[in-house]
């Protein structure tokens, strides 16, 4: 029978078990429980030598002495009033008080003498369930918050075609309850570090995980105790903003995330907070999670081109770009998530102001207008000066949104791919249509490179290097990254060019010896 060795380490004493294959996941929590000498109502948990939370499970992996588990018993005793307030310090909650009111209230209805409701009997079994759940980790995708982040890319995008545009209730109501089971959980320092970086990679991440992680950029950057944001209001904003993001290649919720993530790094890199004050740091945060709400995957071409309802709505005037903005104050127009509802009337004027002005602004046929006055600010850049403060947010924002070529290559090209499935989407539609296709969307005209060594050169590049000129602490982190890709994608060109060449040459050499094989043929005969 095949067994496997764990080592791990428990109140300072150094223990090993030994595991068969028959053995389940009960199994593991009793031999551990017993090495630990904690009672059945104790909590364990499991640490990797990195500090990890994993998993009691039976893809437990076999280790070495030097690489030794960690056990521990989190809440010792759950009716021990000094450890349960402990555990509760923890976790966020009170098991302890729970479990009282779910006494007091079974003791009523016996010196009453009834019979205990079901109600009752249900809420005394979830409360059972939920103390053996807190032992594992599949139900809170610890992975997530207590993740390697040194291990790299783990997943690819992808795009099903058969997929509905609209993500599905049950979908979503799954995403939910994994997001509110996983709000009791403390992020790192080491993520809360790694979030602030332009490095951050998004494939290692789920929705649920995005979620909580967005959560935290309004904790550390003080929003909730500055403009008392009410955390509960908080999740189902965050819930509304997810729901209302569609399952389209390019545009859909991760890409909410990153270029929210890149507003959040460039917040600390540039320190925005003492340039900005809060409510302009909160504009760009927000207007970067709502940019891009309810994007159909077809952009503002095929909207004016189709005659869609949009472009007529907006009257061909940044038609999808109107469509986000509108949607993101449809949803804060509900009060159990208004983040806003406790700013003052011209606190809320100012942020509705701001995230039209910035939402507004990513639409790319403006990209020249704003560049150009952004640089005529320059010279004598006051960011207390109205006007050129709204360019200025402007600009952050477009540069957070166009951001995917600063990431390591093995984040960005992904993303690229992603887009250029879009845009191929579109412009088979746009063929079926009759409909004009732009060259650069046309998947028998485009390559990875010839896609991204112009959008570099003529539109990443200066705005960066403007935004560097005013802030040279970006030059390392945002514009070195995005020269280094125009490198890799300029020698991808020439690569293929060769390649071509190549295959050309062959080509030509193959009819040269055909029509030679030929007049052979003609004079013998």
């Amino acid at each position: 029978m095949a067994t496997k060795i764990v080592y791990f380490e428990v109140s300072g004493r150094h223990e090993q078990a030994e595991f068969s294959c028959c053995d389940d996941a009960e199994d593991l929590r009793e031999t551990f429980r017993a090495a630990a000498e904690a009672s059945p109502n104790d909590i364990l948990k499991l640490y990797n030598p990195k500090g990890n939370l994993i998993n009691i499970s039976t893809n437990l992996a076999s280790n070495s002495p030097e690489t030794r588990y960690k056990l521990e018993v989190v809440a010792a005793h759950c009716d021990d009033k000094v450890d349960t307030a402990a555990f509760a310090a923890r976790l966020g909650f009170d098991m302890s008080a729970i479990e009282n009111r779910l006494q007091a209230l079974e003791q009523k209805v016996f010196t009453d003498g009834g019979d205990l409701p079901a109600d009752v009997n249900e809420m005394r079994e979830k409360i059972d369930n939920f103390k053996t759940k807190l032992e594992g980790v599949e139900h809170l995708s610890w992975l997530g918050l207590f993740k390697d982040i040194s291990s790299g890319t783990s997943l690819q995008p992808f795009w099903d075609r058969q997929k509905s545009l609209k993500k599905s209730e049950e979908h979503n109501r799954r995403v939910f309850d994994k997001f509110m089971k996983m709000s009791q959980v403390q992020v790192t320092d080491e993520v809360r570090d790694y979030l602030r970086k332009p490095t951050f990679d998004n494939w290692q991440w789920d929705d649920p995980e995005m979620l909580i992680l967005l959560r935290q950029m309004y904790i550390d950057l003080g929003f909730l105790t500055k403009f008392n944001i009410e955390l509960p209001v908080l999740h189902q904003w965050l819930y509304e903003i997810y729901k209302n993001y569609n399952g389209v290649p390019f545009h859909n919720f991760k890409h909410c995330f990153m270029v929210a993530q890149m507003m959040y790094g460039l917040t600390w890199l540039i320190d925005l907070p003492s340039i900005l004050d809060d409510l302009d740091v909160l504009i760009l945060i927000t207007s970067a999670i709502c940019h891009d709400l309810d994007h159909p995957g077809y952009n503002n071409a095929y909207q004016i081109n189709a005659r869609t309802d949009l472009a007529l709505r907006y009257n061909d005037i940044s038609p999808l770009e109107n469509h986000h903005c509108s949607v993101a104050f449809e949803i804060l127009e509900k009060k159990h998530c208004n983040i806003f509802r406790n700013l003052t009337l011209d606190q809320f004027k100012r942020v509705r102001e701001g995230m039209i002005r910035c939402i507004l602004a990513t639409d790319m046929a403006k990209h020249n207008e704003i560049l150009h006055s952004f640089k005529g600010v320059l010279p004598n850049f006051n960011p207390q000066d109205k006007e050129q403060r709204s360019v200025f947010l402007m600009i952050l924002i477009k540069v957070a949104d166009i951001s995917n070529e600063v990431r390591p290559m093995e984040v960005a090209e992904p993303w690229l791919e992603c887009l250029l499935q879009e845009f191929f989407n579109q412009s088979d539609l746009e063929k079926l249509e009759g409909l004009p296709v732009a060259p650069f969307m046309d998947r028998d005209k485009v390559t990875k490179p010839t896609s991204q060594i112009g959008f570099i050169k003529f539109v990443l590049l200066p705005l960066f290097e403007t935004l560097g000129q005013l802030f040279p602490v970006v030059e390392n982190d945002i514009i070195k990254p995005v020269r280094t890709a125009l490198q890799y994608y300029t020698d991808m060109q020439k690569a293929l060019d060769e390649e071509k060449k190549k295959k050309e040459g062959t080509n030509d050499k193959s009819k040269q010896n055909g029509i030679t094989n030929n007049n052979q043929t003609k004079l013998s005969v």
